[in-house]
């Protein structure tokens, strides 16, 4: 089934107009979720929505918005209010500039999006939209309407359809400087740094996301499949850290255990880390895994396993 789409609406750059549908480009429901239960029935537990003074439910249809101006004043503001100052341009993605890639502030990218010619008609003009921001290396900047507010969208080509990166307003990013003030001013010495040079060559690499393992997803698969096993859990024994006592000491040390392990690494198998998501389809599996193909001949075969929630 193909993906659903998250806005659809129109993609302008001045009178260039197309037809566009916007995809959100990362997912996490292949990761493993927890349901809250009460421990001495196994029951879900429900929340319900209830009046902090009276304790009484309260229906959803006499639930308003409310701003908090102190602790027991709040201004209430109803859907026809909300409706009223809803933005006018809910579907249009307005190209309003273009900009260098190296000058938008990681700090200000939220979320990923997928951008695509909506139906078959538009292609020509989203083709031309495309082409003009790879050909001058640029990134365009606009705006679109998602949940009832205006977001910042920064767009640049990805094959043959657009990336689109949400931006935060100014206002919600925190300055660095009340964080970095404290922090001393350390003179570093022209041997510290050849020396982490050194380390820093020694792990030079490539960027392969399909390398990177999620460890903690593997961990609680791990667990929850001893669980249904009916394996005992032991507690494992955690590393402690170390207090570094000469920074020169620890530097040559770290080359050595560094270029080690570079040794070694060609002895490694060279199989692929398992993904978060082929470990969570190893749930649908029975635990003990297949039988060898005689004795499973022999024996009558097991029921279909179900997965159960988490």
């Amino acid at each position: 089934m193909a993906p659903r789409a998250n806005w659809k609406g129109f993609l302008r750059l001045s009178l260039v107009t197309c037809p566009v549908a916007l995809y959100t480009a990362t997912s996490e429901s292949e990761k493993v979720s927890f349901n809250q239960l009460n421990r001495k029935t196994g029951h879900r537990i429900k929340y319900a929505k209830v009046d902090a003074d009276t304790g009484e439910e309260v229906d959803n249809e006499d639930i308003v918005k409310g701003y908090k101006v102190d602790t027991d004043t709040f201004i209430e503001v109803t859907r026809e209010e909300l409706e009223n100052v809803a933005l006018e341009s809910t579907r249009t993605i307005e190209i309003d500039e273009f900009v260098d890639r190296s000058v938008i502030d990681p700090r200000y990218l939220i979320r990923p999006y997928y951008l695509r010619p909506d139906g078959k008609v538009g292609h020509d003009a989203f083709a031309v939209i495309r082409e003009i921001i790879r050909e001058m290396n640029k990134v365009a900047i606009g705006r679109v309407v998602l949940t009832n507010r205006e977001h910042i969208i920064a767009l640049e080509p990805l094959d043959k359809g657009l990336m689109g990166a949400l931006l935060r307003y100014p206002y919600e990013v925190r300055s660095a400087e009340e964080y970095f003030d404290d922090i001393q001013d350390v003179k570093v010495t022209k041997d510290m740094l050849d020396l982490a040079k050194h380390i820093v060559n020694q792990k030079a690499g490539h960027f392969e996301p399909d390398k990177f393992e999620d460890q903690y997803e593997t961990a609680l698969i791990d667990l929850i499949k001893q669980k249904r096993a009916g394996k005992p859990i032991t507690a494992k024994v955690r590393p402690r850290g170390e207090n570094v006592v000469d920074l020169m000491d620890a530097l040559r040390k770290s080359i050595g255990r560094e270029g080690a392990a570079a040794t070694e690494a060609p002895k490694k198998s060279g199989k692929k880390p398992r993904k978060a998501a082929a470990g969570q389809k190893e749930m649908l599996m029975p635990i003990a895994g297949k039988k060898p193909a005689n004795e499973t001949a022999a024996k009558k075969p097991a029921g279909k396993s179900q997965r159960k929630s988490a």
